[in-house]
């Protein structure tokens, strides 16, 4: 078998992307939205990123039962089988586990030599060749190592939103953009996150995972021993016709646990490649903003024609489907504007932080 052929993508796809409320909705979250005007949600543009790595039918979408619909709505072309339902939300550990156990099954005994790569639905790559380089860079890293393997981007600002990978250098690697994981460390206060920058040796962390079917396994044997036999326990029912019933009672007993949390900053075999490919994890309306179009005045749009005097630094955003919303703005700086159908969204860039309280509060019936 080509290493082509033995090489599988999971697209993560469950999430709610409450932080971008209004647009984005538990019935239909930010990983089904066309956020930035261009005719494809984010899911099928990642879809079709992966798709020029690996063969269509070894990419899985996993996602919640509720989306099953939505999956097939905007990604007619993956096989049905491929949309591994779960039963309720579990973080990506089980996610991720899961898809392992669905991928072992499916290739039998070619499963000892398979490459994975796992991805976010819902992130923006804008530099996709650059982006197919590195990942082709990792895929080969993962099969001449026992490496598992993180995506680092090149940080351009002293983000607190982020993840930080410090790295060393690994000698003979090969290819001097690949380097060993000193240390992770999750969205730093901004002074420290200011001398990650100023140090030269802290990326950010993607998210974006490549490793090899056997090492993945092997570090979940290590580090989440409990989870790893669940599914191990039933490893036989996965891409059968039990699969549902059986995925049901594992996810019953998993742990609610990041495979950050529980593999990769646990594990002592983690390597990283220096990467630059124009990605955003588009985790909120702020960070979408530098994406956007921007007119003359730093205003950024997706779906309105806009007519602004004195209004410098915003996002404005709609999502009318027939024709452009006509907006205009007068005297406002650096404000969120979210036009739907049902609700309107008007807040400052600095308290968006704002956007997910209040989703919180409307869930919890506390709001309306």
């Amino acid at each position: 078998m080509s290493a082509k052929k033995n090489t599988y993508a999971v697209i993560m796809a469950g999430g709610i992307g409450s932080r971008f409320w209004p647009m984005s909705k538990e019935s239909r979250p930010k990983q089904f939205l066309d956020v930035l005007g261009t005719g494809r949600s984010l899911i099928q543009m990642t879809f079709d990123r992966l798709s020029r790595l690996v063969p269509a039918e070894n990419i899985l979408v996993v996602t919640q039962q509720r989306y099953r619909g939505l999956v097939t709505e905007h990604l007619p072309q993956l096989p049905s089988e491929n949309t591994l339902c779960e039963p309720f939300m579990r973080n990506t550990a089980p996610c991720i586990a899961y898809a392992n156990h669905w991928i072992a099954n499916k290739a039998g005994r070619a499963a000892a030599e398979a490459a994975v790569i796992v991805a976010p639905s819902d992130h923006l790559i804008l530099k996709e060749d650059e982006f197919l380089e590195i990942a082709n860079v990792a895929l080969k890293h993962t099969r001449d190592t026992t490496h598992l393997v993180t995506l680092g981007i090149h940080p351009s600002r002293p983000d607190t939103g982020y993840g930080y990978i410090q790295f060393e250098d690994l000698p003979n690697a090969g290819d001097e953009r690949i380097r060993m994981v000193k240390t992770f460390t999750e969205k730093p206060q901004l002074e420290l996150a200011e001398q990650f920058i100023a140090s030269g040796d802290f990326y950010w962390n993607s998210g974006i995972f490549i490793w090899s079917l056997q090492n993945i396994a092997e570090a979940f044997e290590a580090h989440l021993p409990e989870m790893q036999a669940l599914f191990e326990e039933h490893k036989s029912d996965f891409a059968t016709e039990r699969e549902s019933e059986t995925i049901r009672g594992i996810y019953g007993e998993c742990e609610n646990i990041s495979i950050d949390y529980g593999v990769m900053e646990k594990a002592p075999n983690v390597a990283v490649v220096l990467s630059d490919f124009g990605w955003s994890d588009l985790g909120t309306w702020g960070s979408l903003h530098e994406k956007l179009p921007l007119d003359g005045s730093g205003n950024g749009t997706a779906g309105v024609v806009l007519k602004a005097t004195e209004a410098s630094g915003n996002v404005i955003v709609s999502d009318a489907r027939e024709a452009k919303k006509l907006v205009a703005l007068h005297g406002l700086d650096d404000f969120i504007v979210v036009d739907t159908a049902d609700a309107l969204l008007i807040c400052p860039k600095a308290a968006e932080q704002w956007i997910q309280q209040l989703v919180a509060q409307m869930k919890a019936g506390k709001q309306k």
